[in-house]
């Protein structure tokens, strides 16, 4: 069924859903949580820098791997081709039950907040609002690719401004002096130690960079997709690891480290030294961003679940094309149904981010591991990562970090996650004897 999507996906679109979907709430939430963790410049910086570097690496790899395939799903389609169907089914299993949910559920928190203090909302409507919101990106996708397409381009460009808007402010107005290279470290108010420190930093940082890879999804529907694709990614990597760096160095030079780490609201407060207006236009800007990143998860996930239809390996129900919009639309509503049940009974934001990245890296990890595989095979390709193997090893090396350190440090959530992966056995079993 997969001739049935359409091809209408361009470069540039693309390349604003890899960067869309990467910048969302991240780097205007999680800095504080990061400045705890890591209470002086050079380390708080130094972990960014880093995380855009794993990034990379992970860009470049899946560049790679996606030049072959121009199939629906991306990682489900790797995984299966690498390593067959149980792993590929987990990964998709996973993407609807604890990622891509769980990251719109985060998402919705993140947007209601905000737009709080745009339009103030009481506690009890910021619930509806949410699921309002959901409902309504959901209308919007399953209406056509081409409609998630175009609101994601307005909506990234949109965000990117903003984004430069602070970084403007940020080198130009503020008058707080820090260095760059500030090592120093003796403890954090967690007591911990560096190294685990660093490793729960990264989950935040994770969470920030993560998203790029939803340009993989929807290769059935973009153009020349084996060249496009692997571009996109690249593109959008690049343009995110600049937008995260340059924007904690402004939040530095607007703000002292103590300040950023108590703060509840980084961003409005750190323009808000400069310009009495600032907190309003970065609520504005959150709103944008948040809602634009909202709209791109709920459009590229579901090519998953239609690809493991497809195969005989999910609901029969989410291979179904509308007849007049082209889209996947059960697999789009189902997932919007199960998102709006994490919104209900799964209501922090930093467990959801946590529950997600632990699961999420852990498939990060399995994916580039295909690379070994493919080339072994000699599949033809389009493009070739840079500096192989080291890239993908690299790569391989900073996630099963993160996910060893989450498991110790914080292992509430990150048995949750196993919890829901050990439940995908037993579904995979189920569903491989229907596809039977």
């Amino acid at each position: 069924m997969s001739q049935q999507l359409q091809k209408q996906i361009t470069l540039f679109s693309l390349t604003m859903i890899a960067v869309g979907s990467s910048i969302g709430s991240g780097v205007f939430r999680t800095p504080s949580e990061i400045a705890g963790y890591l209470p002086t410049t050079g380390w708080m910086l130094g972990v960014w820098v880093v995380g855009g570097f794993v990034a990379l690496c992970g860009a470049l790899t899946f560049a790679e791997i996606s030049s072959s395939f121009q199939k629906a799903g991306g990682f489900y389609v790797f995984l299966k081709e690498a390593f067959g169907d149980l792993p590929a089914f987990l990964y998709g299993w996973s993407m609807l039950l604890v990622i891509n949910t769980g990251s719109l559920a985060a998402l919705s928190l993140v947007f209601t907040s905000y737009l709080n203090e745009l339009i103030p909302i009481s506690e009890s409507s910021q619930l509806i609002v949410a699921v309002l919101t959901i409902t309504l990106l959901t209308i919007m996708n399953v209406l056509g690719v081409k409609w998630g397409s175009f609101f994601a381009s307005v909506f990234t460009s949109a965000k990117l401004i903003g984004i430069a808007i602070v970084v403007f402010i940020g080198f130009l107005m503020a008058t707080q002096d820090f260095s760059l290279f500030d090592f120093t470290w003796t403890t954090n108010s967690y007591q911990l130690p560096l190294v685990s420190s660093f490793g729960l930093a990264l989950i935040g940082v994770s969470f920030s960079y993560g998203g790029y890879q939803h340009a993989t999804f929807i290769a059935a529907e973009v153009k020349d997709a084996d060249r496009v694709v692997p571009r996109a990614m690249l593109l959008g990597i690049g343009i995110v690891c600049l937008a995260y760096v340059t924007i904690n160095v402004a939040y530095l030079k607007l703000l002292p480290i103590e300040k950023i780490a108590a703060s509840t609201g980084v961003a409005s407060e750190a323009i808000s030294t400069v310009w009495g207006l600032g907190a309003k236009f970065i609520s504005f800007l959150i709103v944008l961003s948040v809602l634009g990143t909202i709209g791109i998860y709920i459009l590229t996930a579901p090519r998953i679940y239609f690809a493991m239809a497809e195969d005989g390996l999910f609901f029969k129900q989410f291979a179904q094309i509308h007849p007049r919009f082209q889209t996947p639309f059960w697999a789009i509503i189902f997932q919007s149904f199960w998102t709006i049940l994490l919104l209900i009974f799964w209501k922090t934001f930093s467990n959801l981010i946590t529950y997600v990245v632990f699961v999420d890296t852990a498939f990060f990890f399995l994916t580039a591991a295909t690379i070994f595989s493919f080339r072994k095979r000699k599949l033809s390709r389009n493009y070739s990562t840079l500096a192989y193997p080291i890239t993908p090893l690299v790569f391989m090396a900073m996630s099963a970090f993160v996910v060893v350190n989450t498991l110790i440090e914080k292992p509430e959530q990150a048995i949750a996650g196993l919890v829901f992966l050990a439940l995908g056995g037993g579904a995979y079993v189920y569903f491989k004897r229907s596809g039977k």
